[in-house]
């Protein structure tokens, strides 16, 4: 942290959850009102709570730019795309061996 005022606000927050000087001195020393005071420390205090929940195992996930996005919403249409195909493939292979059966069957029969 690099904001001098910021390290002075939580430091003075800080000393008064232990106990070390009152939220009316820490106030006077910041140069704010106590009702002011208060709604900073509860910023504070909800702030370290957030801080310190448990967060999911990792590095967290990275945006992604742009072109990523692009490039992988292209790749799931192609993919999509060959699926198809594929399964296109398989019907025409399936239909191609019953009329061979049929033929067969003609066949057999004359």
């Amino acid at each position: 942290m690099k904001d001098p005022k910021a390290q002075q606000r939580a430091l003075l927050i800080m000393q008064v959850q232990a106990g070390v000087i009152t939220a009316t001195e820490a106030a006077r020393q910041l140069g704010i009102s106590r009702k002011t005071y208060y709604q900073w420390e509860a910023r504070a205090l909800l702030g370290l709570l957030e801080a310190v929940t448990q967060q999911p195992p990792g590095r967290p996930r990275q945006p992604r730019r742009p072109k990523e996005r692009q490039l992988e919403q292209q790749l799931d249409q192609l993919q999509k795309a060959l699926d198809q195909a594929q399964e296109s493939q398989e019907i025409r292979a399936a239909l191609h061996r019953v009329r061979q059966s049929m033929d067969a069957k003609k066949n057999a029969a004359h």
